[in-house]
Order: C-alpha cells, then sequence, then structure tokens
C-alpha cells in the first residue's frame, strides 16, 4: 500500500476545494445551522449548541461535498469501483449519472436494503460482499476489469472538499469552543477539524464519536497507527473494517479525542430526533447521542456545534426505531 501524508494539507487546499464543492454541478447544498434552543430536543446541559443539518443535504448526507471535490479532479466517462455502506455509494451514483461515469460499489451485506436500490436506481451496479471481504472484491475489480478505485473516506480530495462542512460551521459560528463530528473511516472528522484548526480556531475542541462496537479511530489513536477490527454496529456507515490513514495522521494532528456511545444510545437518538421533527439515520446520530448523554466534557457555557450527518434511513428501518 502507498504511503500517504497529511502534509499537503493546507488552507489553501482547503479553500480551493470549498468553492470547487460550491460551484459543483451537483448542487451540493449549504445546509441550515439552527440553534438547539429553537427546537423541541431535550438538553440537560446550559450551553449555546449549533446543530449542522447535513441530513438536508443533496442525496441525503454529507458525502455529496468529497464526492464533488473528487470527481471534479478525475476524468469524465471513467470506471470507477468504490466500497460504501450506502451514503457514499448513493453520491458516488448521483455524480456517476451526472459526469457519464460507469460505476460499481461494492456494499457490506448490513447495508441497509433502502441504499442499494437507489444505488441501483442511478445505472450503478451494487455486489454485497461480508465487512471483512471488501476490499478483497474492491481489488478484483481493479485488477480483472481495469476499474479505478475511488476511496470513501481514506482520500485526499474527498477529506478537502469535507472540510467546506468545517468553512460553513465557521461562517455562522466564528469561533466555536467545541465541535462534536460524528466517525466511521474518519474522513468527515478530519476534513473538518483540518478546515477548523488551519482557519485558525485553535482553542477549538474537536471530538469524534464511534460506535463502541466499530471504534477503529478510537484504537488506533490508542495504538498510534491505523488498525483494524471486526466492526459490528447498527450504524453501518460508521462501520468500516478499517481507519483510514490519512483520516488518521489529521485526527492524530487535529482532534481532541474520540467517544463511545452505544447502539441503544444511537437508537435512542433516532427516536428523540425524530420525536422533534428531524430524519436522521442511525450513523448520522451519533454526536447528538454523545451529546444528550453527557459524554463530552466540559460544555456547560460553550458555544457548541453538533453535526446530524445524513438522514438516509427507510420507512420501514425508521419504524423500528419508535417507541
Amino acid at each position: 500500500m502507498c504511503e500517504v501524508s497529511a502534509d499537503p494539507v493546507t488552507l489553501d487546499m482547503l479553500k480551493e476545494a470549498r468553492e470547487t464543492v460550491r460551484s459543483s454541478p451537483l448542487g451540493v447544498i449549504n445546509t441550515p445551522m439552527i440553534a438547539w434552543r429553537q427546537t423541541t430536543l431535550p438538553l440537560s446541559i446550559d450551553c449555546n449548541i449549533h446543530i449542522k443539518l447535513e441530513n438536508m443535504q443533496r442525496t441525503g448526507s454529507f458525502k455529496i461535498r468529497g464526492v464533488a471535490n473528487q470527481f471534479s479532479r478525475r476524468p469524465a466517462g471513467g470506471r470507477f469501483v468504490t466500497m460504501s455502506a450506502g451514503n457514499y455509494g448513493k453520491s458516488f451514483a448521483y455524480a456517476s449519472k451526472h459526469f457519464g461515469s460507469k460505476g460499481k460499489v461494492v456494499m457490506p451485506e448490513t447495508a441497509p436494503e433502502n441504499k442499494s436500490i437507489f444505488i441501483q436506481s442511478l445505472g450503478v451496479e451494487v455486489e454485497r460482499a461480508p465487512t471483512s471481504c471488501l476490499i478483497n472484491v474492491v481489488n478484483r475489480c481493479v485488477q480483472e476489469d481495469n476499474m479505478t478505485f475511488l476511496h470513501s473516506f481514506d482520500d485526499l480530495d474527498l477529506i478537502a472538499g469535507h472540510a467546506s462542512l468545517g468553512m460553513e460551521v465557521l461562517e455562522v459560528m466564528p469561533e466555536p469552543d467545541v465541535v462534536v463530528v460524528c466517525c466511521g473511516g474518519g474522513g468527515l472528522l478530519a476534513g473538518v477539524a483540518a478546515a477548523i484548526k488551519l482557519s485558525g480556531c485553535s482553542k477549538t475542541k474537536i471530538y469524534g464519536v464511534e460506535p463502541e462496537g466499530a471504534c477503529t479511530m478510537y484504537k488506533s489513536l490508542i495504538e498510534k497507527k491505523p488498525v483494524e477490527m471486526d466492526s459490528k454496529s447498527i450504524a453501518s456507515g460508521l462501520a468500516p473494517p478499517f481507519a483510514g490513514r490519512l483520516p488518521y495522521q489529521l485526527c492524530q494532528r487535529y482532534v481532541e479525542g474520540i467517544i463511545l456511545v452505544s447502539d441503544e444510545e444511537i437508537e435512542a437518538a433516532v427516536s428523540t430526533l425524530y420525536r422533534s421533527g428531524l430524519v436522521v439515520e442511525p450513523s448520522g446520530s451519533a454526536a447528538f447521542a454523545a451529546i444528550v448523554n453527557n459524554k463530552i466534557p466540559e460544555l456547560e457555557g460553550k458555544d457548541v456545534v453538533c453535526i446530524l450527518t445524513g438522514g438516509n434511513i427507510g420507512k420501514a428501518e425508521l419504524v423500528n426505531f419508535q417507541d
């Protein structure tokens, strides 16, 4: 595997990617950021929290940001393969159709059916495999079918595109004390953290949130290297088999720590958000779950941002989360 480095990640690079994302023909949205106190969501801590609503983003999640920047730097009409639990796959398929590319998404067997149906509806092939075998299927497509691999979290262009979210946060709250971000492979967390820290917010504390059963970045930071694990969680989008090498390096530099939440806490978060009028999938609810369960330290009196990363949850799946 080729070595990657976080050194090329500069503020100028992230600003350039922000403009690419903002002007993308894929129609990336500058999503709303609302005050928690303007909702009926419960809160036991006296602090000023704003919620960034990426569940309202094009294709239903933040992933379109990174995809917009990735595809802008790839030849139109190419043949691409990726691995995804669904949200990156949806954005990948949406971009493939727009740019006339041929695509294939390798999905874990545990991924929600509604996501694979949407991907296939855009003309992109789906192949399912056990989580531990995803990269083997991708390698086969690269070697036998001459496809180009686009990584769903360990890619410099992708991370730079995701950083646009962090820059939008700073437009609303220029100096947040704490920012809480869901973490799977780490691409979003790395991009948001780099954008905020390189923009001069040296005192901002940035926390990633992972499921207890899929804590690859948590373990990576402890072991001081990217690790693999047999990830299992109801939040399939936060359960890749390994942490990204580039996200790991950026998280080492810019992230305060990783907080773990249980699947039960994630389930309760989905239900609580829904009762307050916000449709958020399990993978998009982890940061919220960490806050409402008082797992983020020292929030009292602070300016806080909570990012809800996606709303791709089908009716049948949503029923399982209602009390």
